[in-house]
């Protein structure tokens, strides 16, 4: 068998007819600059290909019903082994996933509580339990021997009425005793019953005393009492006392609780599904939060009554509601002419819910007369036809569920004396403990164990592997929505370990990112658990601890885009070391990242009274016109503070932005000094081809103007929107100005082929014979951004935007370059240029999450430095980060923790690296300790 994986002239994208060979059943780390071609060798080229195998061995009926993958641009790859890609998906963004869900490891939750849960009763909390004649028998044989039973049916069970039919029935039947409202009597009597009254009869089946010998009579009677009573039975023990056991015993064929007169559906594993009507919550159809009407969004506490203080009855079209309101405020002696902050609490709560006296008014020369039904009712009404309904609501917690999702009869079901919402909101570490614990289901019997074993097998091997690579934190029941793309890659990591395959090649992007220094340590070992498995690991990463515990690592260069795209090195870290690569230099310590600035905190914003997820009661206080770096573990609150708190206050405050949701109770001070937040994430630029870092950043504008000017476009009468391909004209109509047309090939996967038409260039002839500079508009977006600085160097509109790009280390990219295909991390670049592309205010708050995602050192570099440019503006620049070489340059670090989940959302350490570093043994920092050791190497 062969040993290694070769390949053959790989050209995919921007790569140069690579050769190269990878050792196999090993742990191989693709390193080199952003850009520089690492994911298109592993991604479009080895992943690819493996996958595009494995379909075509497939049946053609079977291929059209899965992703089709086209051939890679590659001569040959050989000893290629089955591929499993662990990427950066996104997780699901729909409301209904969880944490339980995406692992599965909920769908057996539901199996465990619908096979062996004890039911009890949702409004007594009494046990719920079926039973048949026979188990019936021996629940009654299990009773102390020598135990005086009497046997009854109940049959009626406070109700009215006289029941002459009933008792004459009975008599009829052979029966001679019945207890009535508690007093024995015998039916051969004359029985006279009030009709105004409740009465409860119950029919005496048998009396006797418990034996052996007594079996069959036993089983002749629990027959009778069940047939006479549909299903139930009743036990009074007469000498319960001197035995020490219970004096009254219930049993039924059914699931009901008979004080509460309620009747349960037998248990299913869907009746603990929150995605079915049969296990959802009423109230929130499973959602587990109700949206409210937001009073803060539809009142302006500050502003009168008179001036528009009830901000939906103001303003064109409502000045029914408006003269109604103030007509109410005037005959129950409100003051409509002071702030409604400054009413008393009897006359706000008058304003929003009203009273039962009609109010008289004009509207439009007509005197009517109305009940006033308050602001809260008239809201509804007003909004119930707006589609932007959700601006004036607020995301609440379901008060029927509490959150759980599920309905009162399915939470009320335990197992080892816990419901399952107890256990979602338990953190997987917390949970991993409790179904390890043999002693947790002893109370099961033997038949129950039998089911369960099989089961709590299947849930401790996920919630075991979802521990062991670093998410003890999350909870099973943590919307997915909230799950980073660091984390979700982990869960998938934790999924293919647990299904224990060999000989696979798995490729990963990036896995450690959103991980502490601290948590990549956990992440290696569970890497090396897979290759251990006999699997080849190939992982994209630039992170220094997981590039040096590589067995083999291929460096990929020299620089990016179409100057990169080459294998400066592979081998064993001892030879990179060796090596003259830019990513040598920086792990061997020759080139360092050595920004630090060192600014005074002079004025801060505060945030007080902070509640959510694992954030409790949280004052912090953050500097302006700095640097700042919020870290911890990971779990420890750092993107519910920041993103989660300080974000959605600050665009509504500052970018005045609509649809915010806001988290209540919290006090945000020194907003005031900043003018406008900006948050940039690593969502795409674009989601279509049309999309590129020209149209984006505006330089496609000045671009097109620039051709519209030219001697030749105004003879012709050319304006602007000639030289667009997005809009009929200039662009070639056979492609659509997409340069390439798809030829879809049913069971083959779809063929993209170059437009034979404009060549790919995406327009037609005529605009592309307008030229500027010996360059048509074509020519012009397949320049790199460097090409382009030179190109345009005249034109400043121009020169100025594509500088930034510079600045910011995308002078690699072609101005016409597809947004599918940039990273994250790109994507997030050209945001920035964008912004520094602007005139600037010195008043900006930039709020950045890992801006070093998919960087290389000498990107992270080069960010660095643009993101101490900004701050040297006087913006002030927050940036969520485990990056050491980023928190060790910044000016403040706010250290979260001690750990993640319920352990974290505490500030622990707070200051510059240095006193970080010095003090990490008394605040228990791992950041600090890390530091430590970073800013002594």
């Amino acid at each position: 068998m062969q040993e290694s994986i070769k390949i053959i002239g790989a050209r995919e994208n921007n790569l140069k007819n690579i050769n190269l060979q990878l050792p196999k059943n090993q742990f191989i780390v693709f390193t080199g600059l952003s850009g520089s071609g690492k994911s298109t060798l592993a991604f479009d080229t080895l992943y690819a290909e493996g996958q595009r195998r494995y379909i075509e061995s497939l049946s053609a009926y079977a291929r059209q019903f899965l992703d089709k993958v086209g051939k890679p641009d590659v001569d040959k790859i050989e000893g290629l082994t089955p591929a499993i890609a662990i990427d950066q998906k996104t997780t699901s963004k729909n409301p209904r996933s969880t944490v339980g869900t995406i692992t599965e490891i909920y769908d057996y939750l539901r199996l465990l509580y619908a096979r062996v849960g004890t039911q009890y009763c949702h409004q007594c909390g009494k046990e719920i339990s079926s039973m048949s004649a026979a188990d019936i028998v021996n629940e009654i044989l299990k009773l102390p021997k020598g135990a005086k039973i009497i046997l009854y049916a109940p049959l009626i069970r406070e109700k009215k009425g006289t029941y002459v039919d009933l008792l004459e029935n009975l008599r009829n039947k052979g029966y001679i005793r019945a207890q009535i409202d508690g007093v024995l009597v015998r039916l051969d009597e004359d029985i006279e019953l009030s009709k105004t009254k409740k009465h409860t009869i119950k029919l005496v089946i048998d009396r006797l005393e418990l034996r052996e010998d007594l079996l069959s009579r036993l089983a002749s009677d629990v027959e009778k009492a069940l047939e006479e009573s549909f299903g139930e039975l009743e036990l009074e023990i007469l000498n319960a006392k001197d035995l020490g056991i219970k004096e009254h015993y219930h049993y039924s064929e059914h699931n009901a609780c008979f004080d509460c007169k309620i009747s349960f559906t037998p248990l299913e594993p869907l009746s603990f599904s929150f995605n079915s009507p049969k296990g959802a919550c009423e109230s929130c159809d499973g959602l587990g939060i109700r949206f409210t009407l937001d009073m803060k969004k539809i009142i302006d506490e500050n502003l009168s009554l008179e001036n528009g203080a009830i901000k939906i009855m103001y303003g064109f079209n409502k000045s029914y509601y408006y003269k109604f309101l103030i007509a109410f405020c005037e005959q129950n002696n409100i003051n409509i002419k002071i702030p409604y902050a400054e009413l008393d609490a009897e006359q706000k709560r008058l304003v929003l819910y009203g009273n039962a006296k009609s109010i008289e008014f004009f509207w439009k020369r007509n005197r009517l007369k109305r009940n006033f039904e308050g602001v809260v009712k008239i809201a509804y009404d007003i909004l119930k036809d707006e589609k932007d309904l959700d601006e004036y609501m607020s995301e609440k917690i379901c008060k029927d569920c509490k959150g759980h999702r599920l309905k009162p009869e399915s939470l009320a079901v335990k197992v080892a004396n816990k419901n399952l919402g107890q256990l979602l909101d338990m953190s997987i570490e917390e949970c991993t403990h409790f179904f390890s614990k043999e002693s947790h289901f002893s109370h099961l019997n033997e038949q129950q164990k039998l089911i369960a074993k099989p089961i709590l097998k299947e849930i401790n091997e996920r919630l075991f592997f979802l521990f062991d690579v670093g998410l003890g934190y999350l909870s099973l029941g943590r919307d997915a929505r909230t799950i980073s793309g660091g984390e979700a890659q982990r869960i998938r990591i934790a999924s293919q370990i647990g299904s224990g395959l060999s000989g696979v090649m798995y490729v990963l992007d990036e896995p450690s990112i959103g991980l502490h220094e601290r948590d990549t340590h956990k992440l290696i070992k569970t890497l090396r658990n897979l290759q251990q498995k006999g699997n080849t690991l190939i992982v994209v990463e630039h992170d220094k601890m997981t590039i040096e515990k590589a067995d083999f690592i291929v460096d990929i260069g020299p620089k990016a885009g179409k100057f990169g795209g080459e294998v400066v090195f592979s081998g064993t870290y001892k030879e990179l070391l060796k090596s003259q690569s830019q990513t040598a230099l920086y792990m061997s310590g020759k080139k360092k990242i050595s920004q630090q600035k060192n600014r005074p905190q002079k004025e801060f914003l505060e945030l007080k009274n902070v509640n959510i997820n694992n954030i409790k009661n949280l004052n912090v206080k953050f500097p302006l016109q700095n640097l700042v770096a919020i870290t911890g573990v990971s779990g420890s609150g750092k993107s519910s503070l920041i993103l989660q708190t300080l974000l959605p206050f600050a665009k509504e405050e500052l970018n005045h932005a609509r649809k915010v949701k806001k988290l209540g109770g919290v006090v945000i001070e020194g907003l005031e000094k900043l003018d406008k937040v900006i948050y940039l994430d690593q969502s795409p630029i674009g989601r279509t081809p049309r999309s590129n870092p020209a149209t984006y950043t505006g330089t496609m504008d000045e671009i097109r103007n620039l051709f519209a000017s030219t001697k030749e476009a105004k003879i012709r009468g050319y304006k602007a929107g000639r030289f667009s391909f997005n809009v009929k004209g200039g662009r070639c109509e056979k492609c659509s100005g997409d340069g390439e047309i798809k030829i879809e090939m049913h069971f083959l996967p779809d063929v993209m082929v170059v437009c034979d038409t404009c060549k790919g260039k995406r327009y037609n002839e005529a605009t592309l014979e307008i030229q500027y500079k010996g360059k048509s508009i074509a020519d012009v977006l397949d320049m790199s951004v460097l090409e382009a600085c030179e190109f345009f160097s005249a034109v400043p509109k121009i020169k100025q935007k594509l500088d930034t790009l510079v600045k910011v280390g995308l002078d690699y990219l072609t101005l016409g370059q597809n947004a599918i295909t940039l990273s994250g991390g790109e994507a997030q670049r050209i945001k920035l240029a964008k912004e520094l592309s602007r005139s600037d205010t010195g008043k900006t708050l930039y709020i950045l999450d890992e801006p070093t995602t998919g960087l290389h050192f000498e990107d992270v570099n080069k960010l660095i430095s643009v993101l101490q440019h900004l701050v040297a503006l006087k913006n002030s620049v927050f940036v969520i980060e485990h990056n050491l070489d980023v928190i060790k340059n910044a000016d403040y670090i706010i250290d979260m923790g001690p750990e993640g989940g319920n352990k974290g959302g505490k500030i622990i350490a707070t200051g510059s690296a240095a006193k970080l570093a010095k003090e990490h043994k008394k605040t228990n920092s791992y950041t600090g300790y890390y530091l430590d050791l970073e800013l002594k190497s």
